[in-house]
């Protein structure tokens, strides 16, 4: 990576939603617990194509910006790779200590393959706009999508979970993006 101010900078914004999460945990509990997978996916496309109507927009009816859009991709991915994790077996109600850990864990594997593909992609993401970050992310839920209809089953492709994780990474990179214009 080319500096720690990366890495500063995409903690700060994963803190933003990890603080939202854990909020909005209290206060629910694991209501998302009964979502299907496909019902996340299709949550998380609601998001992203509220993002580019946005982006695309004059004006909007609705004070939620991008900022927060981006905040509920991030833990909208986060909840399905650990519905994908857990499996349909696992109780409905989870209590907030053990959800907390599992978020973190996603988070974490998330941090862990920006730093891999930061290194090898040079951090190019900061050359790029925010719009094109969301037009990535829909593609990648229109691939999740894809694969969700094929059974889960692809040829040469990678996983949703991979999906997941790159929709979490280009989200927290659009928070960051948005931060720098702030």
């Amino acid at each position: 990576m080319k500096s720690d101010k990366t890495l500063n900078q995409y903690r700060s914004a994963a803190g933003l939603c990890s603080d939202l999460f854990h909020k909005k945990m209290k206060d629910y509990g694991t209501a998302w617990r009964i979502l299907r997978p496909s019902s996340l996916t299709d949550q998380l496309f609601i998001k992203a194509q509220r993002i580019r109507t946005i982006q695309e927009a004059s004006t909007q009816k609705i004070a939620e910006g991008e900022q927060d859009e981006f905040i509920g991709l991030v833990n909208y991915s986060v909840l399905a790779l650990i519905q994908m994790e857990l499996g349909e077996d696992a109780p409905l109600e989870m209590d907030f200590d053990t959800v907390s850990d599992l978020y973190k864990g996603q988070l974490k594997k998330a941090e862990d393959l920006m730093i891999q593909k930061n290194h090898d992609y040079g951090e190019a993401w900061r050359d790029m706009r925010v719009s094109s970050l969301t037009d990535l992310i829909l593609q990648k839920l229109l691939r999740v999508k894809q694969i969700e209809d094929n059974k889960g089953k692809t040829l040469v492709s990678e996983g949703i979970d991979a999906n997941y994780l790159d929709i979490i990474n280009y989200s927290l990179f659009s928070l960051i993006h948005l931060n720098e214009e702030n």
